[in-house]
């Protein structure tokens, strides 16, 4: 598989790509299975519709990967917290994690209620071509804390902030909680058939360095060295979205994980300086250039300038797609990259 050869900075052919979000409704096959269900829940619990929808980019962008349809809040939605997705609102959860009281809230045991998780998978295996990696993930414990805490997506993270600094025990007790069902979650992810993981930190950059390594990063290397332990051939890839302005720290890090996420907002070849040695790097073309084939093209080229055609790279998008971007633009930069970067 390319991808995974691209994880371990074995040479390859040409630089892979995928996209986060490639499953999504910029796609019209993806709006019509939707339209088949009640909500986005019920298409992440529907096993046959969950793997139509991972398998649409692979068939319709020739992508080297899929990802795993799914979401990061099955987790706490599984361990007893209500979840609902609102139209043009997102996900809210109808309890709240705020004391020591709540966290009776929370049932061990989530990964065991997560077979829906583990049969997309195998279904996505069995019906994915063989050349083609399947990435499962999971959310980071900080980014899936902060919506227990506050309820919901927040700008200002107040609640979980006041939690960490007024009772930090409390906010290490919800993350612990979090990193043992991960752990597992991921492992059975793994023995379900995904080739790769990856861990994404949605809202890293919500706090400063020293906090970000105790609360955040601290759990997530917690989680890739249980992974690597167990399973050292999975390559593991961590995004953890705007670190930016501390990107030189992660070099002394111990190393736990393969792929490090640079999301748009991080010039690329400052990554490349700062943990191109030491990191295979993904990313990081910025999402909204896909709005204008001219732009989007200027952008795939300069990061190809800074990365070469060399290993040590994979190609994606600095965040996700957004839901009302061009599919030919998409369909489009695969096959460009896949030029563009010929060995």
């Amino acid at each position: 598989m390319i991808f995974i050869d691209a994880c371990n900075r074995k040479e390859t052919s040409y630089t892979p790509i995928w996209m986060m979000r490639q499953a999504g409704r910029y796609l019209n096959e993806y709006k019509e299975v939707r339209a088949k269900v009640g909500n986005f829940l019920d298409l992440c619990k529907n096993v046959e519709l969950a793997t139509e929808v991972t398998l649409q980019p692979i068939d319709i962008l020739d992508c080297d990967a899929a990802i795993l349809f799914s979401d990061i809040l099955v987790i706490p939605l599984e361990m007893g917290l209500e979840l609902d997705f609102i139209k043009n609102e997102g996900p809210k959860f109808r309890q709240c994690i705020r004391d020591e009281n709540d966290l009776n809230i929370l049932k061990p045991m989530a990964h065991k209620r997560l077979d829906y998780v583990y049969d997309t998978i195998s279904l996505t295996r069995s019906k994915l071509d063989k050349k083609k990696a399947l990435i499962g993930f999971c959310g980071a414990p900080w980014t899936l804390a902060t919506y227990m805490i506050e309820g919901q997506g927040s700008k200002t993270y107040s609640n979980c902030k006041k939690m960490l600094y007024t009772n930090p025990k409390l906010l290490h007790k919800v993350l612990e909680k979090l990193s043992n069902e991960l752990k597992i979650y991921l492992e059975s992810q793994i023995k379900a058939g995904v080739n790769a993981i990856m861990i994404f930190d949605s809202w890293a950059g919500a706090l400063e360095k020293k906090s970000y390594f105790e609360f955040g990063f601290d759990y997530i290397n917690d989680i890739a060295k249980y992974i690597k332990s167990k399973y050292p051939n999975i390559p593991i890839i961590v995004f953890p979205k705007g670190i930016g302005g501390f990107l030189y720290a992660f070099n002394q890090i111990e190393k736990n994980f393969d792929v490090f996420g640079i999301d748009w907002g991080i010039d690329m070849q400052y990554a490349k300086n700062a943990l191109g040695e030491k990191f295979v790097l993904q990313g990081n073309l910025e999402p909204c250039r896909l709005y204008n084939l001219n732009t989007m093209e200027e952008g795939i080229e300069e990061i190809v300038r800074i990365m070469g055609n060399k290993s040590g790279h994979i190609f994606n998008l600095g965040h996700g797609m957004l839901p009302d971007l061009p599919r030919e633009n998409a369909i489009k930069l695969v096959q460009i990259v896949k030029e563009k970067t010929k060995r």
